[in-house]
């Protein structure tokens, strides 16, 4: 397989993943404001600003009293913004196009469909009135679209190579979904106890990367923010969390680099090191410095992927 066509299934898969991400995260955090319940949990402007911190363009000037329909545009259909879901399908189904002989019809139908769906949906309409029915259209797509990867191509190297891209993407965007909701949990506090341990913020946290149901199941309490970052940093069989992103990512990588032993400039060393440190690391040790673990965590998945694209995808 060339290198350019491994790197475009390898982006294709990333770019799949963060739209998702950024799909549910809008729709969750928006409608869950509306039963928050502190005030500033419900306010607009608190929920908008979490958007763009969630995406990367934060806006820390409170003065800025910003615009509903401007913020939910550029994160949604704007094709001038980078991090939009327009953006990230675009980049997908170009990516699909020049490795369109490497994946089956029925992935490539649905990846086109899905495009289509997004670039022609009437901004005017989403902007006002249809941000749920957009984002959860995109979400039910993107499901499909994993399970077309999953049951319709070869679990060969081009399986392992876009499931290592969307295991990558997922790691980055949950860690990132963990940080926006950590920064906010700061800010909008719960009403008793230990008050940022016991924020709505937790809560809408787990919504946000589908795992708030299977959460209560396993702990049988509501959400504190030591249950929440054990269940999303440190619990394998969640399929969200870190643990498992980083175990899916050390599976693949063995079906491409078949090597007995690595060099520790390796990826799949670099890959190895990271899920050993994690595999025995304790809540208590996130917590004494919540912000720095996520910076560690978001920095050594940057570094793996720019490190997986030197080793394989150079050319």
């Amino acid at each position: 397989m060339l290198a350019r066509v491994a790197n475009n299934l390898f982006w294709m898969g990333r770019y799949i993943e963060r739209a998702e991400h950024i799909a549910r995260y809008m729709n969750v955090n928006y409608f869950s404001s509306l039963d928050a319940p502190n005030q500033l949990s419900q306010s607009r402007q608190f929920v908008l600003r979490s958007m763009l911190f969630m995406v990367g363009d934060p806006i820390t000037d409170d003065s800025i009293k910003l615009e509903e329909e401007a913020v939910l545009y550029d994160i949604g259909l704007n094709p001038e913004k980078f991090y939009s879901i327009l953006s990230s399908i675009k980049a997908a189904r170009e990516n699909a196009n020049s490795s369109r002989d490497l994946i089956s019809t029925e992935l490539y139908e649905s990846l086109n469909k899905f495009y289509h769906f997004v670039v022609n949906y009437p901004t005017d309409t989403f902007v006002k009135t249809n941000l749920y029915d957009f984002t959860v259209n995109v979400t039910e797509m993107i499901a499909v679209l994993r399970g077309k990867i999953r049951g319709t191509l070869l679990h060969d190297e081009v399986y392992a190579i876009i499931m290592m891209g969307v295991n990558i993407e997922r790691a980055i965007q949950v860690t990132r979904i963990i940080n926006t909701k950590y920064n906010d949990a700061l800010l909008a506090k719960g009403s008793y106890g230990d008050t940022f341990a016991h924020s709505f913020e937790w809560t809408t946290l787990l919504k946000c990367a589908e795992s708030y149901d299977m959460m209560r199941r396993l702990y049988k309490k509501s959400p504190t923010s030591t249950s929440t970052l054990e269940f999303l940093l440190l619990n394998g069989r969640c399929p969200r969390s870190f643990m498992n992103c980083i175990n899916q990512v050390y599976k693949h990588i063995l079906e491409i680099d078949k090597k007995v032993e690595y060099s520790k400039h390796s990826t799949a060393f670099m890959v190895g090191k990271i899920r050993a440190e994690f595999e025995f690391k304790q809540i208590e040790e996130i917590q004494e410095d919540i912000q720095g673990s996520l910076n560690m965590i978001l920095n050594k998945m940057f570094k793996i992927s720019e490190n997986m694209e030197k080793e394989f995808f150079h050319y």
